[in-house]
């Protein structure tokens, strides 16, 4: 029986597929798809053309995907960043036109109609957005980048893009402390447990895959507990944590419904007695 590829990071369906994948699935036709951006702050990627289907992952204003269909006012998608696939409304999106040339590297921050902070806000953006910088002034001693159609961002909450925020993935998590639990979430206005993972060491400039069941089978390399130490992933079954230090961990999680602090033995007892023990343990 041939095997069954993860519909989360291969696009195919009977009637279209992503180019990669001819000679590997059958479909009418096959397509490298179109590339485009994300034009709002944060956008549910979800399984199927539904607004109201479950949210597998988000994408983040500016990041890039490809279009592979569009089809009912749904684009159906494969992102850049780390390969996933589903569908964003078609109207959510903007022509991959202007590279991006920095990164919001702060949990959220404001994006403003010219260059003060009194000025009326267009919208929030989390950690790990994009944006293409034409241009820089100063307002009061604060220093503020400037975007296209006279938009500012303040400067200290950029990094250029390429550019680690860190090398200390763990800080960047911590960062994220009472940030609120949401499924599917990788943003600063709601995150999820691998989603903390994924964007924290997102910001030191290391990929990782989206989901807990991916980062369990591929990401760094098996260890044992008695060996755990900062930057460590303690694995359940659907639910990862870092650890903070030898006894403390860091995880987004739907007990506090945040993102917390929790004792490593507190946490397998707790998360023991109604579910299961962990199943691994990593090191990135």
């Amino acid at each position: 029986m041939p095997e069954v590829l993860d519909r989360r990071l291969n696009a195919y369906r009977e009637d279209l597929a992503e180019e990669r994948l001819r000679g590997i699935v059958e479909a009418k036709r096959f397509v490298e798809g179109t590339p485009a951006a994300v034009a709002v702050p944060v956008t549910p990627l979800r399984p199927r053309p539904e607004a109201d289907c479950g949210t597998d992952t988000e994408l983040l204003y500016g990041e890039t995907l490809r279009i592979l269909d569009v089809a009912g006012g749904w684009a159906w998608v494969k992102s850049d960043l780390d390969g996933y696939v589903g569908y964003v409304p078609q109207d959510l999106l903007k022509p991959a036109h202007s590279a991006a040339t920095h990164i919001v590297s702060v949990p959220r921050t404001f994006v403003y109609r010219g260059a003060d902070l009194r000025f009326p806000q267009v919208h929030a953006l989390s950690m790990g957005s994009r944006v293409a910088v034409v241009g820089e002034t100063e307002t009061r001693g604060t220093r503020y980048f400037l975007l296209e159609g006279g938009l500012a961002i303040v400067a200290d909450h950029c990094i250029q893009a390429g550019n680690p925020l860190t090398d200390d993935y763990v800080a960047v998590a911590s960062r994220f402390i009472e940030t609120p639990y949401l499924w599917g979430g990788r943003s600063g206005f709601g995150i999820d447990c691998s989603g903390l993972v994924q964007l924290a060491m997102q910001m030191t400039g290391r990929n990782a895959p989206r989901d807990s069941d991916m980062q369990a089978r591929d990401l760094g390399r098996v260890i044992e507990r008695e060996g755990l130490t900062r930057g460590d992933l303690v694995f359940w079954k659907g639910h990862v944590a870092i650890m903070e230090d030898e006894k403390t961990l860091i995880h987004a999680n739907g007990h506090t419904m945040t993102v917390a602090r929790e004792g490593l033995e507190d946490a397998i007892r707790r998360i023991g007695w109604l579910y299961a023990q962990p199943t691994g343990y990593r090191r990135p």
